[in-house]
């Protein structure tokens, strides 16, 4: 036997160490990026169907609009700073009328989806008793909020409200702080008709809007 045959053949596998290491950094990867996925949904989902619990009353319906009915309605909390023009706004100075709120960021495409909707049975109420305010939640300034409402025409204003401050205000299950854009209608006593933890199109904001409008 030569000398040649004779010599260890060194194998082609890579040693078992290199091996475990690169499994230990592809798991990392693919961690940070399920945690990266996670962080996305939760910083803009298209909502849900609950607010977390909380004795609110409300009665969910099949297309994801919750009511309450008119006796065993709670009052909106207090809602009132600066608008992103910087005025001063109170939502109690709106009672009388049928409050629609709506919680809303530029960052949101769910947000972007239904704006023109809005922007249109806004204006078709606007002589009927009704009064949209937005609440703008997580835009680190004003000047992204203000260029979307410029882009789809909002013509009522929006309280600003970028640490989400004033959603917290509301009693336990009735907003979900993650349900980013969501929906409430307040009645003539400023107190919560019905709700929408997801996005919404012109029909079911008619939904929401039509039935408290109409009530005496």
């Amino acid at each position: 036997m030569s000398a040649a045959s004779r010599a260890p053949q060194r194998s082609k596998r890579a040693p078992q160490s290199s091996r475990r290491a690169t499994r230990v950094r592809r798991r990392a990867t693919l961690a940070a990026g399920a945690a990266a996925t996670a962080l996305l949904v939760s910083a803009c989902t298209s909502g849900g169907t609950s607010g977390g619990g909380g004795n609110t009353n409300f009665v969910v319906g099949k297309d994801g609009i919750s009511t309450v009915a008119a006796g065993k309605r709670v009052a909106a909390p207090e809602l009132s700073g600066e608008t992103l023009e910087g005025k001063p706004l109170d939502v109690a100075d709106y009672k009388g009328k049928v409050v629609v709120l709506n919680v809303w960021g530029s960052w949101c495409n769910p947000c972007r989806a239904e704006a023109k909707y809005f922007a249109k049975v806004s204006k078709d109420y606007a002589g009927q008793g009704v009064q949209f305010v937005g609440i703008n939640t997580r835009d680190g300034s004003t000047t992204a909020a203000l260029a979307f409402e410029e882009d789809f025409g909002i013509p009522y204003p929006s309280l600003y409200d970028p640490t989400g401050k004033l959603m917290l205000r509301f009693e336990k299950g009735t907003l979900n702080p993650q349900a980013v854009p969501s929906t409430l209608v307040l009645d003539r006593d400023g107190k919560i008709a019905a709700r929408s933890l997801t996005a919404l199109d012109e029909k079911r904001l008619l939904k929401m809007l039509e039935p408290v409008v109409a009530e005496k």
